[in-house]
C-alpha cells in the first residue's frame, strides 16, 4: 500500500523517502555524528522536508535513548510543520499501540496515536504468494 501511495505522488512531482525504520534512524544518528558533513549529503534536511515520509517496520530496529530521541524529533518536526511545508507521514509496523507505547517513550506513543489514523490491515501475506 506504502509503495502505491508513493508511485502516485512521484507520479505527481512530489518528493517521497521510503526507508526502513532502523536504516533510517542509523543514517541519522551516522549523519549527525560525522564530523564531515556535507549539505548535498544532508538526510536529515531530507527526512524533514520529503513531502511524504515512509518509515517502514517501525519496531524492528535495536533501542537506544539516541534513536528515541531522533524518532521524536522527526516525527515532532514533521506534525509540528516545523519546515514550513505540508508534509506527510507513513510509518508501518506489526506492533498495536499498546506495544508501541510499551517500546517507546510515552510522547512517542502519544503522538502516533494523536496525530495519525490508524488503519489495519489483514489477510495473507503476499510475499509468501509469490514463492
Amino acid at each position: 500500500m506504502s509503495n502505491c501511495i508513493a508511485q502516485e505522488l512521484l507520479k505527481r512531482g512530489k518528493t517521497v523517502l521510503y526507508q526502513t525504520a532502523s536504516i533510517l534512524l542509523e543514517s541519522v544518528i551516522d549523519y549527525k555524528m560525522s564530523k564531515q558533513k556535507n549539505s548535498a549529503d544532508n538526510i536529515y534536511k531530507s527526512i524533514l522536508e520529503t513531502d511524504l515520509l515512509i518509515i517502514d517496520d517501525l519496531g524492528t530496529e535495536s533501542l537506544n535513548s539516541m534513536k528515541l530521541s531522533e524518532l521524536f524529533t522527526i516525527l515532532n518536526a514533521r506534525i509540528l510543520n516545523l519546515n514550513n511545508r505540508i508534509t506527510k507521514t507513513i510509518i508501518s509496523t506489526n506492533l498495536n499501540i499498546n506495544d508501541i507505547f510499551r517500546n517507546y517513550e510515552e510522547r512517542i506513543g502519544s503522538r502516533i496515536a494523536g496525530y495519525y489514523d490508524i488503519y489495519f490491515f489483514f489477510g495473507d501475506d503476499l510475499r509468501f504468494k509469490r514463492q
